[in-house]
């Protein structure tokens, strides 16, 4: 186990649970330390119910209604009164209506588990699932598909009037199919579009996979390959870059690539460099991802085999650094004219 430490910042002073008075513990509700905070709140659970709430609402009335963390102390509080099974109603509207989405969100969690309490369980996810923010819209339909369905099914639905992104999509499907009384549909696998064959093929599909995970190809390049050019990333689609000298492109992959480019005859600063996914992918993965950028988005091109990426990955392991793009035009033109 290691503690980390900063020479110049002295170390917190441990915040007084055990043994600390009523208020003393409420006032704990503010500091920044999570563990403290969550600590504290278990320490209050264990007092009289009766003289918690009481020094609450004292607490709640005297916090400073400009304090950038107002939301969040209401939250706190709000999550006390769960603690001790006595959920303050009043107090869970005031947090529903709250500016920051996130304290939203977590009271309609708190909702989610205390509706036994609460009269009016769905008109207030109801009103939850017409918020503007995802985050609250996906807890009402979680919280929702609690309910029967004469109950749930209207929420979930008016929830998802609005966009679902990849968070929400599958909450959703899984609510709506589960107040209805069935299982998730399994959807059938996408026809994967491509001439090529054979292995050619399976390393197309399986390219298809890495180059949409989470902080790879799809986060910079999108994924319809187009980029963001306003942010400085550039097209995968219809460029030599991409198409061209497979060699050149599995170095890129390798060791990443830093500096001025020009794509398509537009040139890009470079500022941001691209990750070198070379102590992160196998031979066959890279293979397989450059494969899929060759023949997706309108590109066709030969595809890339493990072998090769291995012969590349051994003759350039002393590599230190990314590479340039100059660099890279210099083992390599671009004959087209057109980079």
């Amino acid at each position: 186990m290691y503690r980390i430490t900063y020479p110049s910042r002295p170390l917190i002073k441990p915040a007084k649970v055990a043994g600390a008075s009523i208020p003393e513990l409420l006032d704990n509700l503010k500091l920044p330390e999570y563990r403290t905070r969550y600590r504290t709140r278990r320490e209050l659970r264990g007092r009289q119910p009766a003289e918690v709430l009481a020094s609450l609402q004292t607490w709640i009335a005297n916090l400073d209604k400009n304090d950038a963390n107002y939301d969040h102390h209401l939250l706190e509080a709000l999550w006390v009164t769960w603690g001790l099974n006595k959920v303050d109603q009043n107090l869970l509207r005031q947090v529903l209506q709250a500016k920051d989405f996130r304290a939203r969100a977590a009271a309609v969690r708190v909702l989610r588990y205390t509706g036994h309490q609460v009269a009016n369980q769905p008109d207030l996810l109801m009103q939850a699932a017409r918020d503007e923010h995802g985050r609250v819209r996906l807890e009402a339909m979680v919280a929702a598909s609690w309910l029967d369905k004469e109950q749930g099914l209207p929420i979930v639905t008016e929830a998802g009037k609005k966009p679902l992104d990849e968070w929400m999509i599958h909450a959703y499907e899984t609510a709506i199919a589960h107040l209805n009384g069935r299982a998730v549909e399994e959807k059938k696998p996408e026809t994967v579009e491509t001439n090529l064959k054979g292995m050619e093929r399976d390393l197309y599909v399986k390219g298809k996979v890495i180059y949409a995970r989470d902080g790879f190809c799809s986060t910079c390049h999108q994924p319809d390959g187009k980029g963001l050019s306003a942010s400085g990333f550039p097209p995968l689609t219809g460029t030599p870059w991409v198409t061209g000298n497979d060699e050149r492109l599995i170095k890129i992959a390798l060791k990443g690539l830093h500096g001025p480019i020009e794509v398509l005859g537009r040139k890009y600063a470079g500022q941001v460099p691209m990750t070198p996914f070379g102590g992160m992918l196998k031979d066959d993965e890279v293979a397989a991802v450059l494969t899929y950028v060759r023949n997706s988005f309108g590109n066709k091109a030969p595809a890339v085999s493990p072998d090769k990426v291995k012969e590349v990955r051994a003759a350039t392991k002393d590599k230190t650094g990314f590479y340039s793009p100059a660099e890279l035009l210099q083992q390599y033109p671009i004959k087209s004219g057109i980079q």
